[in-house]
């Protein structure tokens, strides 16, 4: 089996349920690299390394299907888009959806400051469970039962059916020609109307105005 890759998403998609930060009481991210910030490149390799350092050598991998969700704009090899601003996001949250032997999870933080720091979270997170199980106090599975969680869902641009970088009329018109037959009274079911609906908000909240 190849070695599993991290798909990065350029929309965060955070978990139902799970409290978030205030903005105001997010902290100065702490992790760093030979003495400088983290990038967001660099917690991304710290990230693939620590999750590919569970399965041992000759192995089937453990963890797979893994996304990385953020609001960081991003390239198909998932580096950061440097033709898009290279400010932090508003939202610098950040979510790692995951299979786990199988087992669906997820991790999230958005205490720090930045996107990176919010992985670099994450990584070491990851990586104090790891050593619960190298000490024979827990396996993985134990130590991650806290975190299982659904796939992430699909983009909104996906669900609608329309190109990201759409106008906002084009994505209301998706959505109300989507509704016709999505809607519970017309014969849809909760869960398709549930789905079209958040992708909706989504889209206005990029879109601004959708």
């Amino acid at each position: 089996m190849s070695k599993p890759e991290i798909l990065t998403k350029s929309q965060l998609i955070w978990p139902n349920g799970r409290p978030r930060t205030p903005a105001s009481a997010r902290k100065a991210a702490l992790f760093r690299h030979e003495g400088s910030p983290l990038t967001f490149e660099r917690a991304r390799r710290r990230l693939a390394s620590t999750v590919d350092a569970i399965t041992r050598a000759g192995r089937n991998y453990r963890v797979l299907e893994m996304v990385l969700t953020t609001n960081i704009r991003v390239t198909q090899s998932g580096a950061r888009d440097r033709n898009f601003s290279q400010r932090e996001p508003d939202d610098v949250g950040v979510a790692f959806y995951f299979e786990l032997d199988g087992k669906p999870h997820v991790l999230a933080c958005d205490r720090w400051d930045t996107v990176a720091g919010n992985i670099g979270s994450i990584d070491a997170h990851i990586e104090a469970l790891r050593g619960q199980e190298r000490w024979g106090v827990a396996d993985l599975r134990q130590a991650f039962a806290g975190h299982v969680a659904l796939p992430p869902p699909d983009p909104w641009w996906a669900v609608l059916g329309v190109p990201r970088a759409c106008a906002p009329a084009d994505a209301a018109a998706a959505f109300r020609r989507l509704s016709k037959t999505a809607h519970p009274d017309a014969g849809g079911q909760r869960a398709e109307w549930d789905r079209l609906n958040t992708a909706y908000e989504a889209a206005k909240k990029e879109l601004g105005g959708a």
